[in-house]
């Protein structure tokens, strides 16, 4: 190949794939598919979640649909959003990972909002795998009922997060509670373990959140699974 053509298609494949790049370098799009690794969602629902606008958070979806990495089904009237496939979640996480490993502002950030965090002693993923084989844990889902529907940890039980002062009542005081929600960055774990412990229980949070559980193989319970999955 000649130099002006090898140095043309140099240009343009680093620009095909400078494309995605640019689709992740906003913050609210990473959230939209941090959601979305969740469950398919309206423009509605993700502006309610993202408390953004619900043009700016349709703006935000059109980039990500132009760039293929969310897909849209109708429903009637409804236009529901999901990610393209489980390698979009999974580039977002090698994102989230590389972010965590070369950024101390992450951890930071982490410790000036959850100071308490590192007293909840998490459970990784391996180490959940291990216990639930013997059945000594009590796995809490406290995403959203939707969310939990759409996929979940097998014999975990749903109680989201606004519901855990509901039933403090009927979980057993021998057995430890592991909570689980989104990934390791939602909070929802964090309050249920802190609720839980405040009434008495022995309770941790997992490590990572369901997304992550399914990127690595884990089982799950469910029909239809976040991130393009089954």
């Amino acid at each position: 190949m000649e130099n002006s053509r090898k140095r043309a298609f140099k240009d343009e494949i680093y620009d095909q794939f400078s494309r995605i790049g640019k689709a992740f370098s906003s913050a609210s799009r990473l959230e939209l598919i941090d959601l979305l690794a969740q469950r398919e969602r309206t423009v509605d629902e993700l502006a309610e979640e993202t408390e953004m606008s619900v043009a700016n958070t349709s703006r935000h979806l059109q980039v990500l649909k132009g760039e293929r990495l969310v897909r849209r089904r109708k429903e009637g009237t409804r236009a529901y959003y999901m990610l393209a496939g489980p390698e979009v979640y999974r580039a977002w996480r090698a994102v989230r990972t590389l972010a965590e490993s070369r950024l101390a502002e992450v951890e930071e950030t982490v410790q000036r909002y959850l100071s308490d965090r590192q007293q909840m002693e998490a459970l990784s993923p391996e180490e959940l795998e291990v216990r639930l084989e013997t059945d000594d844990v009590l796995v809490l889902d406290v995403r959203p009922e939707a969310e939990y529907q759409t996929g979940h940890i097998p014999g975990a039980r749903s109680i989201p997060i606004d519901q855990i002062e509901e039933h403090l009542d009927e979980l057993p005081d021998d057995q430890e509670i592991v909570a689980y929600c989104r990934g390791p960055y939602c909070v929802y774990s964090d309050d249920a373990v802190r609720r839980l412990r405040e009434e008495g229980h022995t309770a941790r949070r997992l490590q990572e959140g369901l997304p992550d559980w399914i990127d690595e193989g884990r089982p799950v319970k469910s029909g239809t699974t976040p991130g393009g999955t089954s």
